[in-house]
């Protein structure tokens, strides 16, 4: 039995969130005052993603002094540039930058932009792309991208468009190698935040040990179910979790596998059956892992592929 990425890497899990919002630009809180608020509730990093605009003076806020030996910070934005299909600038979360990153030119495009934050560094993420109405076409444009927003708290608590996988799961059947990371894009104006959050797997908690792993896809994304456990023998995929009501596996097609109950913590399935089916004239190269409980809350590994087994 082989255990798979990232439940195979050293190192532990630390729970962080990526897409916060301050007084910086257009959040309620002071950032001392949002990042006490995610240490208290037992997260060990987090970042500050205020608009990268000139409307807020280009902030990229400088959070290390907040940082200790059981929590820390990543340095980043959240960064703009015209233009969506929906005629609206690009929303793109860009974690790793410095804090000299130069302002958008006015004819910047969004993959421009995206390629000078992976030019220094950045794990760069394509933000709500259901909030943003985001087409494949939007999708194929940032080729850089390392990952897609594929749940979004703050969007789904306030216009119910929080959801992502409907472009991530087009993009990888399109090839493209990316992973899948949620966040609360938490403003604190509402209830829109500590509801989705990315389990880093590392060796420390320092942050560019931690970008290095989100770089790398050793994450998972939670709603509140752990994943404890993912492994392949031959043809059949186990998985070990906290109590849930339902653990699939998906793929590029609409064959899926799983087993439902109450309270399961495991299943062990058979992937052959993502290959057979009615009518089904072409196989997936990838397939993924969703788990829901009782509530309703999710968890999901990142895209598997099977030619990096």
């Amino acid at each position: 039995m082989t255990m798979l990425s990232p439940f195979s890497q050293p190192g532990r899990f630390w729970r962080g969130n990526l897409h916060t919002h301050s007084t910086l630009s257009d959040g309620a809180l002071a950032p001392e005052a949002v990042i006490n608020a995610y240490k208290d509730a037992g997260y060990d990093f987090m970042m500050l993603s205020d608009h990268f605009i000139e409307h807020y003076n280009w902030p990229v806020a400088d959070t290390r002094h907040l940082r200790s030996n059981n929590f820390t910070t990543i340095i980043g934005s959240e960064v703009h540039a015209p233009v969506t299909s929906a005629g609206e600038h690009w929303h793109i979360v860009a974690a790793g930058l410095p804090l000299d990153f130069a302002p958008c030119e006015k004819k910047e495009t969004g993959e421009e932009l995206a390629r000078r934050a992976v030019d220094v560094g950045a794990f760069v993420g394509i933000a709500h792309p259901a909030w943003s109405q985001l087409t494949i076409e939007d999708g194929r444009a940032i080729e850089c991208a390392h990952a897609v927003e594929v749940y979004n708290h703050g969007c789904a608590v306030e216009n119910d468009r929080g959801d992502g996988w409907y472009l991530m799961d087009q993009l990888l059947n399109e090839g493209r190698r990316l992973t899948a990371f949620a966040t609360d894009d938490a403003h604190f104006k509402s209830h829109d935040y500590f509801g989705g959050w990315v389990q880093v797997k590392a060796q420390s908690l320092d942050p560019d040990a931690l970008l290095e792993s989100l770089k790398k896809g050793h994450y998972y994304s939670s709603q509140g179910p752990v994943l404890n456990e993912v492994s392949l023998s031959r043809d059949e995929l186990t998985i070990e979790c906290s109590p849930v009501d339902t653990i699939v596996v998906l793929c590029g097609n609409s064959r899926t596998v799983g087993r439902i109950g109450r309270s399961i913590t495991g299943a062990t399935l058979d992937l052959n059956k993502l290959k057979k089916g009615w009518l089904l004239t072409k196989e997936s190269p990838w397939f993924r892992v969703s788990v829901i409980d009782n509530n309703g809350k999710r968890a999901w590994t990142n895209p598997i592929w099977y030619d990096e087994l």
